[in-house]
């Protein structure tokens, strides 16, 4: 078992939108685990015995904020440093020796699939391709194996009306986006199988916080009301999402490495649900605007297979002892008031 005695917020960028293309590299003394970061997560890690390195970043926010900076010390401790290397996950050649790779690298915004795919096949099912070839070797060359912590995302599943998924569920996504991330599950799962590679899935719902990227729906929705511009909804704004916030997401990761499980699949689900236009509805009266707050949506767009609901059951994590604590209308408050202060372009 990892012990982790005190904690470093790491990035104070949230995930949420599955990113490629930058390897950052975390060094604590003694062991090594890789972590391919979800873009830009607060992922709160307390300071532990091992050495860590993450991969991989691609959203220009994300880099704006850790690009500039090859190194950094926490404290005035010489045994944490931060390398930020900018590779794409297609061209790494090797993994460090380590626990853990955590594999969040992807392209995630399902317009952009609609549109092109390619660059989505590239990155979501060849990059997790390369991931597990590198991986591969390590066990055939008789070197220190690290589990794969691969993030998915509860969109595998498809929609449905009523009720929630549960891990064992059959994969029907909607979407170039989605296909592509059961995709790179499936190549998971079969190099479990073919080369006993040691894996973890986890399958998260929407995530928000500061510091995501702009393409994403609650910071999108910030800045063009910021800017005067109307909020595009699709389907009229019914369709109903579950919200997570990424300080959840970054407990839940540590709850599986502290509990040492492997060859796993795990939803994790936010508390969260509503439909898009309610959430919209919520910014716009955190922002002060005046008048009714459907003066300021365009609810004309059909999204091209939209998915109407995504809902899982995570009760298979809680079991190991984690649950999400953000509350998403405080932290929305915190959200808003932080973006009306620092805009992002």
């Amino acid at each position: 078992m990892i012990n982790f005695n005190k904690f470093y917020k790491l990035f104070n960028l949230i995930s949420l939108s599955l990113v490629v293309a930058s390897v950052l590299l975390l060094f604590f003394k003694g062991l090594n685990f890789g972590v391919d970061f979800k873009g830009g997560t607060l992922i709160e890690l307390r300071s532990t015995d091992k050495k860590i390195s993450v991969s991989s970043l691609r959203d220009k926010f994300s880099q704006m904020n850790l690009g500039d900076v090859s190194v950094k010390k926490f404290g005035n401790d010489t045994d944490y440093l931060i390398k930020f290397e900018n590779k794409d996950i297609n061209e790494l050649t090797m993994i460090y020796d380590c626990d853990y790779f955590i594999n969040t690298a992807a392209e995630t915004h399902v317009d952009n699939s609609i549109v092109s795919s390619s660059e989505f096949v590239d990155s979501n099912i060849s990059g997790v391709h390369n991931i597990l070839e590198l991986i591969r070797t390590k066990i055939s060359g008789r070197k220190k194996t690290p589990v794969l912590l691969h993030f998915s995302t509860d969109e595998v599943y498809g929609d449905l009306d009523q009720g929630f998924h549960k891990e064992t569920d059959l994969l029907k996504p909607s979407n170039p986006y989605s296909a592509t991330k059961a995709a790179a599950d499936m190549l998971v799962i079969a190099w479990a199988r073919t080369y006993n590679l040691p894996y973890v899935i986890v399958r998260p719902t929407n995530n928000y916080g500061i510091g995501q990227y702009t393409e994403k729906f609650i910071p999108h929705a910030i800045k063009y009301l910021t800017l005067g511009k109307k909020v595009l909804l699709h389907n009229k704004g019914t369709p109903r999402r579950t919200w997570l916030h990424a300080s959840d997401t970054a407990s839940a990761v540590i709850t599986i490495i502290e509990k040492g499980v492997t060859n796993e699949i795990y939803n994790i689900s936010g508390t969260f649900e509503e439909q898009n236009i309610v959430v919209a509805r919520k910014i716009i009266n955190l922002l002060g605007l005046p008048g009714d707050a459907d003066q300021y949506l365009d609810t004309n767009y059909e999204r091209p297979g939209q998915d109407v609901r995504y809902a899982i059951d995570d009760s298979k994590i809680k079991q190991l002892g984690w649950l999400p604590k953000a509350n998403f209308d405080d932290e929305l408050v915190n959200i808003v008031k932080y973006y009306k202060e620092n805009f992002i372009w």
